[in-house]
């Protein structure tokens, strides 16, 4: 536990970079993230792996910040890039790698559903048992991230439209929490998200192979 305890330590210590201040925990996490989502983009399978890693270190990171809306998504986005990792290989109708395809009017709906419970029940929880004092936003956007990593993980077009919303509204969420470097990781994002949407847009004509990497 000392050990653990002394470890966490040197990963939080202040670290400057150009005019503002980090950790090497939340940097480390930066660099995964960014090659998570590069990866998504590439339809490469290893991304879930790069998002498990990801995932377990913005853990450490928002608990610190007293995100745990965003703490508690990020063992959910554990379990889902396990499934996405299987999905992704072996997910379509004849246990083949999945294409990627669209939501119909219903999936759009249930989607735009479960986003709005889930909001509805994270927000109330975070307001009864936890300090956070961003309740709303937190429970908000967390909903939404794990609306966008289930469809990501069944390779549907739309989790980049979702991811779009979610990261234009994390850039203000992590700015007013000063994680600085958090927050330009999730312009970069929007960016990124962009860039899927288009790849992911075309390859779906292409009957979803055209991007696939191994």
């Amino acid at each position: 536990m000392n050990a653990l305890t002394l470890l966490l330590g040197y990963a939080n210590m202040p670290l400057h970079l150009a005019v503002f201040a980090t950790t090497p925990l939340e940097l480390l996490s930066f660099l995964l993230s960014v090659a998570t989502v590069w990866l998504n983009i590439r339809q490469s399978h290893w991304g879930w792996l790069f998002a498990i890693i990801s995932s377990a270190t913005y853990g450490l990171v928002f608990y610190g910040s007293r995100l745990y809306g965003d703490m508690g998504l990020q063992l959910v986005f554990i379990a889902v890039s396990i499934f996405g990792w299987y999905q992704w290989l072996h997910g379509d109708d004849s246990h083949a790698r999945l294409p990627v395809t669209s939501l119909d009017a219903r999936g759009r709906w249930a989607a735009a559903g479960v986003w709005l419970v889930g909001f509805a029940l994270l927000a109330w929880f975070l307001k009864s048992y936890t300090d956070t004092d961003v309740p709303n936003s937190d429970g908000f956007l967390t909903a939404g991230s794990l609306v966008g990593q289930l469809l990501l993980s069944r390779k549907k077009i739309e989790n980049w439209h979702v991811w779009i919303i979610v990261d234009v509204l994390y850039v203000a969420l992590y700015l007013h929490k000063h994680l600085m470097l958090t927050a330009i990781l999730y312009a970069i994002f929007v960016g990124m998200a962009v860039i899927g949407l288009r790849a992911w847009s075309g390859d779906s004509h292409a009957g979803g192979r055209r991007l696939a990497m191994e």
